[in-house]
């Protein structure tokens, strides 16, 4: 009579079965506490947030005075047609784009010389990039608009020995490009240090066989950097990039403290502010629901987007 099967083997194959089923949800079960607080503190306010965007809420209907009505998408009409959206938009990306853009050269710069000097300097460098770092925005921008005060701020007179004497006495924050570029300075000086470290981690991993063999081939610097570190160091300075992005795309204390609420006129408004000016401002909570998720689905498409073009290229994330 022939055997119907192995009971040894069958039972084998049932026991790796179960061990890889199992090994599939062991990391899940790892994150499940990590996960559920994630939902109480990030899903449930996003869910709230697009829920009032949706809504007629305003102080009318926290006071009870009014019932609240369902909006449908009548308040992110009513923001697409306002001509002052669609310009502190603009005014947001390119904004943003510029403070990516130096912060990453910034950073990317000082790690590098990071590496080309000794200890002791290397640590001063570190130490002083991690003290602005740790500064919070806004005594980080009390100090920025004290260095740049028309009347007292030592930068002024600096310049003005320099033999650049119409900068003696220039109110920066009341001209709309020159207190957009004081902004700036402050953004980038209080951002660089996370790119700085983090890169400079990076460059250190990278193998020194690598680098002296390109250096024996002839090749400068510049060279090296381009064609072996910044390659080797393209998932550091993914994780940097998207993090400036959506750092810088909602700064909010620098633009409301250094620029007194926005500039003159509201010249220096970005989507934060905006979104804080319309929510608190005017009472208009439901349109400043609207701008968060507008601001949400933006940082969304850029970061998805980036992932995506580095994977056509066949880079790991």
């Amino acid at each position: 009579m022939r055997p119907h099967g192995n009971p040894v083997r069958a039972g084998a194959t049932r026991t790796h079965t179960h061990t890889r089923t199992h090994s599939r949800w062991t990391p899940w079960l790892y994150l499940a506490p990590a996960l559920v607080l994630i939902g109480g503190l990030l899903v449930y306010p996003v869910y709230e947030l697009g829920l009032i965007s949706f809504l007629e809420y305003t102080q009318a209907q926290v006071s009870g005075g009014r019932p609240t009505s369902f909006q449908g998408f009548g308040n992110y009409a009513a923001l697409f047609g306002d001509p002052q959206f669609r310009d502190v938009l603009v005014t947001t990306v390119l904004f943003a784009a510029a403070c990516v853009l130096s912060t990453l050269v910034v950073g990317c710069a000082l790690a590098v010389l990071l590496t080309r000097v000794r200890a002791l300097p290397r640590l001063a460098l570190m130490a002083a990039a991690l003290g602005a770092w740790a500064t919070p925005a806004v005594t980080g921008s009390t100090v920025w608009l004290f260095l740049f005060d028309p009347d007292f701020g030592p930068a002024g007179k600096a310049l003005g020995w320099l033999g650049l004497s119409g900068f003696e006495g220039y109110a920066w924050t009341y001209d709309r490009y020159s207190a957009f570029a004081l902004v700036l300075l402050e953004v980038v000086w209080c951002s660089f240090p996370f790119v700085m470290v983090t890169v400079y981690a990076g460059i250190r991993a990278v193998p020194r066989e690598v680098l002296e063999a390109a250096a024996l081939d002839g090749a400068s610097q510049w060279r090296i950097w381009r064609g072996v570190t910044a390659p080797m160091l393209r998932p550091i300075l993914v994780v940097v990039t998207i993090q400036s992005v959506i750092w810088d795309f909602k700064v909010f204390t620098q633009i409301y403290v250094m620029t007194n609420g926005g500039g003159v006129a509201g010249q220096n408004l970005t989507l934060n502010v905006y979104a804080y000016q319309k929510a608190f401002a005017s009472s208009q909570y439901s349109l400043g629901s609207a701008i968060g998720v507008v601001m949400l689905l933006i940082l969304l498409a850029v970061t998805l987007g980036y992932l995506r073009l580095l994977r056509r290229q066949g880079e790991e994330i």
